[in-house]
């Protein structure tokens, strides 16, 4: 940390630096960006595009009473670094660390809590609207990358804004959108004169002359107004934004400070919504980063100096490799398969399924409402669509899973990957609700797989199933197994006994299916005799198995990774209502609790909420009153306080059916 870095600890300071002195503060901060998210990991190439737009706006604004609002927030790292944050910068994503994304409870100059695109235009138009209505003065300021452009939310807000007309600016930070050949010097020559203080009063002056002009005064200033349109419509690329409402002003040199400050000093004396078009370059200042904006938009640990990703230990291959490989397999024996994504092609695997097969591969952009729907209706074509889409931003589409896909029963494949805990994006991220919405829906068919070869199985019987299935599986490396070499479908609704008991059933649901084999290995040193069923699918889940084994065991845990409030848990209880009440029987469901789930590194987070073996253990042990010390003495002979087998049913006096979570 260099000379000019060292001494920001708030935005006054930035304030109090000489103009000539930002492009030094910028090169200082492109390093300590470098520097830290070469350990942490990060989104590099966007933050290291915005350093002086960032710079720019603390330089004009007056942060926390002016407010800024960042999109998805995956930019908001230099903002950070400016607002008191950078002592503690060397936590960014780590548990209790930073946040990845902007935070309210992290920092006053953190006004919407962020992680999903869109959101920015209509937080800002509300904050613009509270201030009216409570009569202050501060200024509002969205920024908003041109992916983000793409989700209909945004176009919402724009449309509110241009309604409402209050006082804000957006700023359209553009750093992959084509620029059509008429934007070159004199457009933008054209935007700054035309959009500057100079020329707003003049055309103010010009038409309150026109206007007094007795007789034909309104009806010149109106031509005036339609001729401005027309120069407008002609030479700068803001006629969308000017139709809703927006003055639009741009494109502007995102990397400029100078240019940067004279506009925004410009936008906030101007009246009404401001539209400003800047022009980034993602990992700029880093080479490496640029020439490839695609892989270092999120990136793993990294060598500075070679640009080489960090290499842990040689894993099993993820369950998205898994299912890429999988998908491109089965599409070569079946044209009618088809692969969709929101905007995350790499993320999914689906530009993997796209280099194969480019025309049967369509990536919308940020607009999973679109995508679901557009799947849809290639489903009533005849061809057999994958959807691939996180399973936190499954929930952006919601209602055109029920008024679309469900209500029609189309034939329809939800690939949902990074279910359940994905670690360092944090809160905005984790994929905790998928089982609760998407088991509401009639006909909809849910499945999670146990390990990365039965995940193969799985998507060919969901593409083949006449109606919508629902496939999630998680974020990271598989297991290791051996792959089968036929891919066979799996009969719906039929879970697997993988291990047999008489004591205790813990009936496993997707990935949890692993760390209840090593849970039960445990509990065996304990003297208990535990089975182990995979689940398999949520809905229609395998009445007649877990019917068998509440009988058989008296005694039903389930686990999943997913909120226990409506999951797999839930059903399992539905269907244990059912059940003889003659009939001795104690339940527990094991998954996340009703908290939000805050970043950071997944073991950590599942130890923490009691999701690994040793955590399940305790709690297991505890609801069945068995002693945890009885763990260290295996080969022991049980003693007379009520830990053996024969005891545990003993103490269960009557049916009884609690839901709770881990804790």
């Amino acid at each position: 940390m260099s000379q000019f870095l060292k001494n920001i600890n708030s935005p006054v300071d930035v304030k109090r630096l000489r103009r000539e002195d930002l492009p030094k503060l910028a090169e200082e901060i492109r390093e300590a960006l470098l520097q830290g998210i070469s350990k942490t990991g990060g989104h590099l190439g966007s933050n290291m595009g915005v350093v002086e737009l960032t710079l720019a706006m603390h330089y004009v604004f007056d942060s926390p009473v002016d407010k800024f609002v960042w999109d998805v927030g995956h930019q908001s790292y230099v903002h950070k670094l400016l607002t008191g944050r950078k002592d503690r910068f060397d936590s960014l994503r780590q548990y209790k660390g930073l946040c990845g994304f902007s935070k309210r409870e992290e920092s006053e100059h953190d006004h919407w809590n962020v992680g999903h695109g869109g959101t920015s235009i209509t937080a800002a138009l509300a904050f613009a609207t509270a201030r009216d209505l409570k009569k202050e003065t501060n200024k509002v300021l969205a920024v908003i990358g041109d992916g983000s452009f793409t989700a209909g939310m945004a176009f919402e807000g724009l449309n509110h804004a241009g309604h409402l007309k209050p006082d804000m600016i957006v700023i359209l930070n553009d750093n992959e959108m084509s620029i059509s050949n008429n934007v070159g010097g004199l457009s933008a020559h054209l935007s700054q004169i035309m959009t500057g203080q100079v020329m707003t009063k003049f055309k103010k002056e010009v038409d309150q002359i026109l206007l007094s002009i007795p007789g034909i005064g309104k009806e010149v200033s109106d031509y005036a107004h339609r001729l401005d349109d027309i120069l407008t419509g002609m030479f700068i690329p803001g006629r969308l934004f000017e139709d809703l409402g927006f003055r639009y002003m741009g494109p502007v040199d995102g990397h400029n400070t100078d240019l940067l400050i004279d506009t925004l000093e410009a936008a906030g004396e101007l009246k009404g919504p401001t539209l400003i078009h800047v022009i980034t370059r993602k990992g700029k200042g880093y080479e490496i980063a640029e020439e490839k904006a695609d892989v270092w938009h999120g990136a793993k640990p990294f060598d500075v100096a070679t640009g080489e990703f960090k290499k842990g230990k040689d894993a099993p291959p993820a369950y998205t490799k898994v299912f890429a490989e999988t998908l491109i397999q089965l599409a070569k024996e079946d044209e009618k398969i088809i692969g969709i994504t929101a905007a995350m092609p790499d993320g999914t695997g689906i530009s993997k399924f796209g280099k194969v097969f480019p025309d049967r591969t369509f990536d919308v952009g940020m607009a999973e409402q679109h995508g679901v729907g557009y799947g849809g209706a290639l489903s009533l074509e005849g061809f057999r669509p994958v959807i691939a889409i996180y399973s936190t931003f499954m929930q952006r589409a919601y209602d055109q899973v029920v008024h679309d896909i469900v209500g029609m029963n189309l034939s329809v494949t939800f690939a949902m990957d990074r279910a359940g805990i994905v670690g360092e994006d944090g809160a905005t991220h984790q994929g905790l609700f998928d089982i609760a919405f998407m088991r509401t829906l009639p006909n909809m068919v849910i499945m999670a797989p146990k390990d990365e070869n039965e995940l193969r199985h799985m998507l060919k019987t969901s593409i083949y199933h006449s109606g919508p299935c629902a496939l999630r599986y998680p974020r990271g490396n598989g297991l290791g197994v051996e792959m089968d070499e036929d891919i066979k479908e799996i009969e719906i609704g039929k879970g697997e006994v993988i291990k047999d008991g008489k004591d205790v059933t813990i009936i496993a649901f997707g990935a949890m299916v692993d760390p209840s084999m090593k849970t039960a290995a445990m509990l065996e040193n304990c003297g208990l005799s535990v089975a182990v069923i995979n689940a398999r699918f949520a809905k229609p889940i395998d009445k007649n198995l877990i019917m068998e084994y509440a009988q058989k065991t008296g005694c039903i845990i389930t686990t999943e990774e997913h909120s226990v409030q409506g999951g797999f848990g839930s059903a399992v209880l539905e269907v244990l209502q059912d059940l003889d009440e003659h009939i001795p029987l104690k339940t527990k469901c094991i998954g996340v609790p009703d908290i939000v789930v805050e970043h950071g590194a997944p073991g950590i987070i599942k130890k923490d909420l009691k999701l690994d073996p040793e955590g399940m253990f305790e709690t297991i042990c505890s609801f069945v009153n068995v002693s945890i010390s009885s763990k260290l003495h295996e080969n022991e002979t049980k003693t007379s306080s009520g830990n053996g087998s024969n005891d545990l049913k003993t103490n269960i006096k009557k049916p009884t059916a609690t839901q709770t979570a881990n804790g």
